[in-house]
């Protein structure tokens, strides 16, 4: 009996270490000996190719309230899925669309389909870049449902929240910046790159609230516009760190407690890394670190609405506001809610919505309301590579797009 142990014990192990894809149990890949102070953005990237790709189409379930079932039997076309697959996990040169890590779908509420290729490893959290604001958004949501702030708050000013901040020092009109136009990137802040280098070099200012004081402060003056809703629209860090502000603010105790205990706990989310900004708070433009199957119940949970093992998690008319069209982002097609985006796309003549978490290199949370379709992938291409513009049109018809 002993010898039989050791020796699975030894089929696990030895093929991980070398950085390979399990090939003959059917256990998705992993890093041994993995600790959580293990995770990191440098250390993700010394991790070894795996010499061949994982392609799971029957997941296991792992007790991770990630429901399983298999590909084709319970939905989805095993060819078109698989081309694809196979087509991500080729040999590439391209720094740009050639680096996938993982590819996971989830249909109907069951995960049908994972792999994982190159640095993919099925228990090492995933670095997220601009994604981590949609997390960011969540988090507020998970606020809401538990009654420190409501829908109404969203049209307070943030420094009503921020109480260690004095309105006496902040650039004219920045008093008056909303949570509403923070989430949608319309704060209005705009600093000057001299100014960014001198509050970089002084970090002491910017602990707590400081951080946000300092966007208020040193922004240049905000226009008298007659309609806040005329800020323009400004893809930048400042506007996710007055929201998490504002999350440390109303929550007991700290943001990176509330997020850890409230929100992502009751997922089944505990191995998990997420970095430490200026502030002391955890960082909101980027910086956090998931699990491709985590990313599925994130989708999962945008999905349904909120709702998560018959449990309402986040309000319902939160999740529709911020996966809604609220302003067009200068992309064909394209809008923004808080801090999701959503796109109309046309496959096969028939146009589908399409919600998404974005994160440069590559990390994509795919939400497809109307096929009940979730698609996660993560890569670490250069810029947001090329998945954006084919998944949608290579995995909608394999799922009751006629």
């Amino acid at each position: 009996m002993k010898s039989k142990i050791l020796a699975r014990l030894l089929l696990l192990s030895i093929p991980l270490l070398a950085g390979r894809a399990e090939p003959d149990n059917g256990l998705a890949p992993e890093v041994t000996d993995l600790n959580a102070k293990d995770v990191s953005y440098e250390r993700e990237k010394s991790l070894p190719y795996l010499e061949k790709p994982f392609i799971s189409l029957a997941p296991r379930e792992k007790k991770d309230q990630l429901p399983v079932g298999t590909l084709g039997k319970d939905g989805g076309d095993k060819k078109l899925v698989l081309d694809y697959a196979r087509k991500l996990a080729e040999k590439s040169e391209n720094p740009k669309s050639g680096k996938t890590d993982s590819l996971l779908i989830a249909y109907k509420g069951k995960l049908l389909f994972e792999s994982y290729f190159r640095r993919g490893r099925a228990n090492y959290p995933h670095y997220q870049m601009s994604i981590t604001k949609s997390y960011t958004a969540m988090a507020l949501g998970r606020a809401m449902q538990l009654g420190y702030l409501s829908m109404e708050d969203l049209d307070k000013p943030v420094v009503s929240f921020l109480k260690e901040i004095n309105l006496d020092q902040l650039a004219k009109g920045a008093d008056k910046i909303t949570l509403d136009q923070a989430m949608q990137m319309r704060s209005g802040i705009r600093l000057p790159k001299k100014k960014i280098g001198e509050i970089v070099h002084k970090p002491d200012l910017l602990k707590g609230q400081g951080q946000a004081r300092a966007y208020l402060q040193f922004s240049q003056d905000l226009p008298d516009l007659p309609d806040s809703s005329l800020q323009p629209f400004k893809y930048q860090a400042a506007d996710t760190v007055l929201t998490m502000q504002v999350l440390d603010a109303v929550v007991p105790g700290t943001a990176e407690g509330f997020i850890r205990e409230q929100l992502l706990k009751p997922l089944g989310i505990v191995h998990y890394g997420w970095q430490k900004d200026l502030s002391g708070l955890p960082k909101s433009a980027a910086g956090s670190s998931f699990l491709s199957r985590d990313m599925v119940k994130m989708g999962l949970l945008i999905l349904n609405q909120g709702e998560w093992n018959g449990k309402q998690h986040l309000p319902e008319s939160f999740v529709t506001k911020a996966t809604s069209p609220l302003l067009f982002s200068g992309t064909t097609r394209t809008d923004y809610g808080y801090f999701w985006w959503s796109q109309e796309i046309t496959v096969q003549g028939k146009d589908y919505n399409c919600i998404q978490g974005r994160g440069a290199g590559g990390q994509f949370i795919f939400t497809f309301p109307t096929l009940e379709l979730v698609v996660v992938a993560t890569a670490h291409n250069k810029g947001m590579g090329t998945m954006l513009r084919t998944l949608p049109h290579k995995l909608i018809p394999a799922f009751n797009a006629k």
